[in-house]
């Protein structure tokens, strides 16, 4: 167990500075032994736990979902009410924190590899199904105890998704800070009405 454990956390160390060096150079200048170098041990060690750069890579996407899952932790939080862990997940979904909870530039990179390289498309689905099922299954807590009344959860799920993969890709181009803002605020307020709760985004009177 111990072995696993120590194993397991060399490997987290070793993607986190991946991580880091693909953020600076981009995904395609980044190679073992630069990240070596950066670890200051010798490329033969994370060879050891990663044969392949294209091994690190799968490792990195398995990183992404983990980083993203961080976002429904208030949907898990039997302390907070239902209504209330909601708005926060959505409110989440549509700000800064969702959006630099992983690096655009190389998330962007890693996407493109979905489309020569089987693996990386799979664990992308995987990836991109399990964002959308923790929602629903949020929303579906919701409509047990009357919070919402949505009547498929699994559809909403996608499509409040769709309306955030879009706007952040858009987004992702522009440089204004009050568009990114008010195009946000846009975008979560049709997520509030697809979940039946109104515009939350409104000021209150």
């Amino acid at each position: 167990m111990g072995r696993k454990s120590l194993k397991e956390a060399r490997q987290l160390e070793i993607i986190k500075v991946f991580y880091k060096v693909a953020k600076r150079e981009g995904l395609e200048n980044t190679s073992i032994a630069k990240i070596a170098k950066v670890m200051d041990i010798n490329p033969s060690l994370i060879i050891h736990y990663f044969q392949t750069k294209d091994d690190l890579t799968y490792a990195l996407i398995d990183y992404i979902l983990d980083k993203y899952l961080l976002i429904y932790r208030a949907g898990k939080n039997n302390d907070i009410p239902l209504r209330e862990a909601l708005v926060t997940v959505i409110d989440d979904l549509f700000s800064r924190k969702w959006n630099k909870l992983f690096d655009d530039g190389l998330f962007y990179s890693c996407y493109a590899l979905t489309f020569r390289d089987k693996k990386v498309k799979t664990k992308y689905k995987k990836l991109t199904d399990s964002l959308r099922a923790q929602l629903a299954a949020l929303i579906d807590r919701c409509n047990a105890a009357g919070v919402t009344h949505v009547n498929n959860p699994v559809r909403i799920a996608e499509l409040i998704f769709a309306l955030i993969d879009g706007s952040y890709f858009y987004l992702s181009l522009s440089t204004n800070p009050k568009t990114f803002n008010e195009k946000i605020t846009d975008y979560k307020a049709e997520a509030y009405r697809l979940l039946g709760l109104g515009d939350l985004t409104a000021p209150s009177s």
